[in-house]
């Protein structure tokens, strides 16, 4: 399971505070206001911040001090963080050899499907600019499903597309975490994806993650928190 143990970090004025645990697999929704502190928390938990206080922990061993390449995490972007001037092929490389170098065939085997199970069979040589929106979230997916880690961080990399390509990318995440048996964390401001996607939900509002609650049972009976976000 993933422990976030009396966490905190502060930039300028503002403060992030989270103690809370999460499954060992599973998938969870994590809603709030923009600025409430959603993508600092999953920062702290990849590694691209350092708390000023507390621990982080998976299954036991401290990730508190790793660099975020030693975490057991892998990091879906808004924007992808696809590299422009390598194709698809050489993008997804890099997710099997960070340092370079020349794929073995049963690397290169799992290379193809991986980019056949996001429905993107062929397209191998392509560059991300000659993708469509969609097609450029499917390539960094298959980088996620071929870096096999079992925590899955997703920072609305869904965020520009239409809801029906939505719905159908949350859905293809979906099967890729139940592949990998991760934890998927999955940050939105939409209610309607935490209600579709996650049997839990964490609210982050004004810089304080609260505890994850079952989705259902939190969209059902908002705190008042949610509630102002909401608009109800």
């Amino acid at each position: 399971m993933l422990e976030v143990r009396g966490v905190t970090h502060g930039a300028g004025a503002f403060r992030l505070e989270a103690d809370l645990t999460l499954p060992r697999a599973g998938r969870v929704a994590v809603i709030g206001p923009s600025g409430a502190g959603k993508s600092t928390l999953l920062d702290l938990i990849a590694g691209f911040r350092t708390p000023d206080a507390g621990r982080i922990l998976w299954d036991g061993s401290d990730l508190t001090d790793q660099p975020p390449g030693r975490r057991p995490v892998a990091t879906l972007f808004q924007d992808n963080n696809l590299f422009p001037h390598l194709s698809l092929n050489e993008n997804l490389a890099l997710a099997l050899r960070p340092r370079g170098g020349r794929l073995d065939a049963d690397q290169r085997t799992a290379r193809t499907e991986a980019l056949e199970r996001v429905g993107l069979p062929e397209m191998g040589a392509r560059r991300p600019g000659d993708l469509s929106g969609g097609q450029q979230s499917r390539a960094a997916l298959a980088r996620v499903l071929l870096q096999r880690r079992p925590v899955m961080l997703l920072d609305e990399p869904f965020a520009a597309l239409g809801p029906a390509l939505k719905r159908e990318m949350l859905a293809l995440v979906r099967d890729v975490g139940d592949t990998l048996d991760a934890l998927v964390l999955v940050v939105t401001h939409d209610p309607r994806d935490a209600q579709g996607f996650a049997a839990q939900t964490v609210l982050v509002d004004e810089g304080r993650v609260h505890p994850p609650v079952a989705t259902e049972t939190l969209f059902s009976d908002p705190p008042a928190a949610l509630r102002a976000y909401l608009g109800d």
